[in-house]
């Protein structure tokens, strides 16, 4: 163990806070897919073995992501972002259909396929973290500055919003963030808002997928003027927190895995609450908030712009989609088909998300290195007066 723990930099809690994240996620999915390995034919011991290979090798990818210097992805960022907009234009007009959406690009010969939007999550915040750190001097500067971070900005939201508005809505969230940390003045972040906004509207008015999101809002909004069918999701998600109760049912007993047709994933904080509980959903919650906390102090503590900007960036995405699930799944919201980060079954989503850990990590170990050398620093300077 000692051993181990010598390999790992960076924050103790938040790789505390992926293996609790890592465990819940075995225990929901296992309980959730009975339905799923019905219909497929399959035992769910096979899924659940998929799943755990898929987070094992999120891991590795954290671990690898954590052990480089956190400011070699200012370069990474460019070339993340060169690949990314291509991949987002082929997608839309070549993607593979799941789910009436076109987000996947189906890896030929594998049977796998690849969600281009989490690999855009990740090369924006990373791309705005770099621009914004470099343009500390010019930043109020329209042409220098303005121009290049909102070109970025929305290209990337309109790619993704036209198959997915609710990531597209959240990541677009995070870049005001940004924008505001990195000082762009509030007249600009106006401008970015309404461009939005605009963006936004297009979309759901022009896109090729106007009718579900007119649909869902009309169905959160006016749920006793629809039918049944279109609020079947919504309603048994309630109906499985509401059965929960304080305590639960207990692991494995939930009742409406078998009637949520996402369960395994969009839903699965609502089988969570189901199986464990009020008290179990607020512990979940609670590890959100507090890996909001350890990232926060993380920002604080980087020496420089980019690491804090990084960290920043990368810590809000997480939290905010993690909260807009549980939103939807408690009925705050309306259904946005969202994963719960590093918790519902899913590929690209948790190998994304774990390189998107790492990241965070390498910045506090790059904190932790300086600070221990600064004691030595400071040590030897007592010394030599002693």
């Amino acid at each position: 163990m000692e051993r181990i723990l010598s390999k790992t930099k960076g924050d103790r809690w938040i790789w505390l806070i992926v293996i609790l994240l890592s465990v819940v996620s075995l225990l929901a999915v296992y309980s959730s897919t009975g339905t799923l390995a019905y219909k497929q034919g399959k035992a769910t011991e096979a899924i659940l073995m998929k799943h755990l290979f898929m987070m094992i090798g999120g891991i590795g990818l954290m671990y690898i992501s954590h052990k480089l210097d956190y400011r070699y992805y200012a370069g990474i960022s460019k070339m993340l972002m060169i690949i990314t907009i291509p991949l987002l234009l082929y997608t839309l007009v070549f993607g593979a259909h799941i789910n009436n959406a076109s987000r996947w690009i189906a890896i030929p010969g594998t049977g796998l396929s690849f969600q281009t939007s989490d690999m855009a999550k990740l090369a924006l915040i990373t791309y705005l973290a770099r621009l914004l750190s470099r343009k500390q001097e010019n930043i109020k500067d329209v042409k220098q500055s303005f121009v290049p971070i909102m070109g970025s900005v929305c290209i990337v939201f309109v790619l993704i919003a036209w198959a997915n508005m609710s990531t597209a809505l959240m990541l677009f969230g995070v870049s005001i963030l940004l924008l505001i940390i990195g000082r762009i003045s509030v007249k600009q972040i106006a401008v970015v808002c309404l461009a939005g906004g605009l963006l936004t509207m297009m979309v759901m008015f022009l896109g090729p997928r106007r009718h579900l999101y007119i649909t869902r809002i009309h169905t959160f909004m006016h749920p006793e003027a629809v039918s049944s069918d279109k609020k079947f999701q919504g309603d048994h998600a309630k109906i499985a927190i509401a059965s929960g109760g304080i305590f639960g049912k207990g692991p494995g007993n939930s009742t409406e895995r078998n009637y949520l047709p996402e369960a395994f994933s969009d839903e699965i904080y609502a089988i969570i609450i189901e199986e464990y509980g009020l008290l179990g959903g607020v512990f979940l919650m609670g590890i959100y908030l507090f890996l909001l906390y350890r990232c926060i102090k993380i920002v604080t503590k980087a020496p420089k712009a980019f690491g804090a900007l990084l960290a920043a960036g990368l810590s809000f995405s997480l939290t905010i989609q993690a909260f807009a699930n549980m939103a939807v799944a408690v009925g705050l919201g309306p259904v946005t088909g969202v994963p719960l980060p590093l918790v519902s079954m899913g590929g690209t989503s948790i190998l994304f998300t774990s390189v998107a850990f790492g990241i965070i990590l390498s910045v506090s170990r790059h904190i932790d290195e300086n600070e221990q050398k600064n004691k030595k620093v400071v040590v030897g300077q007592i010394l030599e007066v002693a």
